[in-house]
C-alpha cells in the first residue's frame, strides 16, 4: 500500500494523539478542549491562517501552497464531536467522561486531517490553497450547517468541499463511495396523543393513549410498505414511547419520537406527509387527538459524479484501484456534510474501519491503523487537485 513515507513516520504521534481526543469526548457544540488542541496544532504547524469560532466552536485553518496560479481553493473537513454512551471498550485510552465516548470516530477523522494539516505545512507542494474544516455537533447539531451560516464558505472562498467517514465492516485499506446518494435525509418526528386517563380498572371511562400510541407505531409500518415505491428507500422508526407513571393508571397522554429517512426529495415529501395522516387518523379512530411535529433535519449527502470520481481516483492512488468501490449501496445513516454538498461540489467517501463494532454502538473504537490510510488520501487529494 503506497502509503506517503512521511506520513507513515507520523503514526504513533498521530495514533497518540488520537487517543487523547478519545478518552475526553464532548459533545454536540462543547467541544471547547477539541478544538482548543486543533488550533493549537495548526498553529504550531505554520498554518497561515488559524481561525476558532467559526460555526461557535469550528475551526478553520488555512495553508497557501507554493504557487497560487490555480486561485483553487479545496475545503476538506473533519467532525469533532462525541456521543452520549456509555463506552464499553475496555481501552486503556477509554473515555474518562461517565456518559460519554468517540463511538463514531470523529476522534480518528479528526486526526486524520490534522495529520494531513502537518504534511502539507512542512510540503506545501501544490498551488493553490486548502481550508481545512473542524467542526462541531455533526451528532444531530447540524454543526455544519451552523459553520456555513458562520460565513465558513464565503469568507475562504472555498470552490469544492471533500470529507471523510469511517466505516465499520469495510476492511482497513479500502474506500467506498457512489456518485449521487450515497446518505439518507434523516429527520425527526414528534408525536403527542391526548386522551383521557383514568383507572386501569375503568378502562371504558378512558381513552387509553397508551393503546392509541402502539396502533399507531403499528399503523405508521404501512408507510413504507404500502405507500412508497417498493424500488425506493424509506425508514420510519419510531424509537422513543413514554407515558404514564403507575401500573394501575391510565395515563393521558403519550409522547412518541422517532426519525423518517430517504433518498429522494418527493419521498422525503411523502414520508412527511402520510406520517401526519396516519398519526392523526388512527388517534381519531380511537377518541384521541394528536399532534405531530415533523422536523427536517439533514438533507440528502448527494456525491457530486465529476469530484466523486476524481475522489475515487485519489484514493486508487493510495490503496488501488482494486480496493476502491466506486458503486457502494447507499445507506441510510444521515451526515451533516449534506449541507455542504449542497452549497458546493465535492465527495464523500468510506474508509474501511477493519471487523469493528458498529457506529453509535459502545464497543465501538477508531482503528488507528486507517490513520496514515486517510491522512495519505488527503494529501494525495490536495496535491492531485492543485499540481505545482
Amino acid at each position: 500500500m503506497p502509503i506517503v513515507n512521511r506520513v507513515a513516520a507520523m503514526q504513533q504521534e498521530l495514533t497518540e494523539l488520537r487517543r487523547d481526543f478519545h478518552a475526553h469526548p464532548e459533545l454536540l457544540y462543547e467541544v471547547h478542549r477539541t478544538a482548543g488542541i486543533v488550533a493549537e496544532k495548526l498553529k504550531a504547524w505554520g498554518c497561515d491562517e488559524v481561525v476558532p469560532g467559526i460555526g461557535r466552536t469550528g475551526v478553520v485553518g488555512v495553508i497557501r501552497g507554493r504557487t497560487n496560479t490555480s486561485g483553487k481553493v479545496i475545503g476538506l473537513r473533519a467532525d469533532m464531536d462525541a456521543l452520549p454512551i456509555q463506552e464499553a471498550t475496555g481501552a486503556p485510552y477509554a473515555s474518562t467522561v461517565p456518559g460519554r465516548m468517540h463511538a463514531c470516530g470523529h476522534d480518528g477523522h479528526t486526526t486524520m486531517l490534522l495529520g494531513a494539516a502537518r504534511y502539507l505545512c512542512e510540503t506545501r507542494n501544490f498551488d493553490g490553497t486548502v481550508v481545512l474544516i473542524f467542526q462541531p455537533a455533526e451528532e444531530g447539531g447540524a454543526g455544519a450547517k451552523a459553520m456555513i451560516e458562520d460565513g465558513l464558505l464565503d469568507r475562504f472562498g472555498i470552490q469544492e468541499v471533500y470529507g471523510i467517514h469511517n466505516q465499520p465492516g469495510l476492511p482497513v485499506g479500502q474506500f467506498a463511495l457512489r456518485p449521487g446518494p450515497l446518505m439518507a435525509s434523516s429527520d425527526r418526528v414528534y408525536i403527542t396523543i391526548d386522551g383521557v386517563g383514568g383507572h386501569a380498572a375503568k378502562p371504558h371511562q378512558c381513552v387509553d393513549t397508551v393503546l392509541v400510541g402502539s396502533h399507531v407505531i403499528t399503523a405508521l409500518q404501512s408507510i413504507v410498505s404500502r405507500n412508497v415505491d417498493p424500488l425506493e428507500s424509506g425508514v420510519v422508526s419510531i424509537c422513543m414511547f413514554h407515558a404514564g407513571d403507575a401500573q394501575n393508571v391510565i395515563p393521558a397522554q403519550a409522547k412518541l419520537t422517532g426519525t423518517a429517512r430517504s433518498l429522494k426529495p418527493e419521498v422525503r415529501d411523502l414520508l412527511e406527509k402520510r406520517i401526519k395522516e396516519v398519526v392523526q387518523s388512527t388517534a381519531t379512530a380511537f377518541g384521541a387527538t394528536a399532534e405531530v411535529i415533523y422536523r427536517r433535519d439533514y438533507p440528502v449527502t448527494r456525491n457530486h459524479e465529476k469530484q466523486a470520481k476524481f475522489a475515487a481516483a485519489v484514493a486508487a492512488q493510495v490503496v488501488g484501484e482494486e480496493n476502491v468501490d466506486f458503486s457502494v449501496p447507499p445507506v441510510m445513516g444521515g451526515e451533516d456534510f449534506s449541507f455542504l454538498l449542497e452549497a458546493r461540489p465535492g465527495a464523500f467517501i468510506f474508509l474501511g474501519n477493519g471487523d469493528s463494532a458498529g457506529l453509535h454502538h459502545p464497543a465501538y473504537d477508531f482503528n488507528d491503523e486507517a490513520i496514515p490510510v486517510g491522512v495519505s488520501y488527503w494529501v494525495r487529494l490536495v496535491e492531485t487537485a492543485m499540481p505545482v
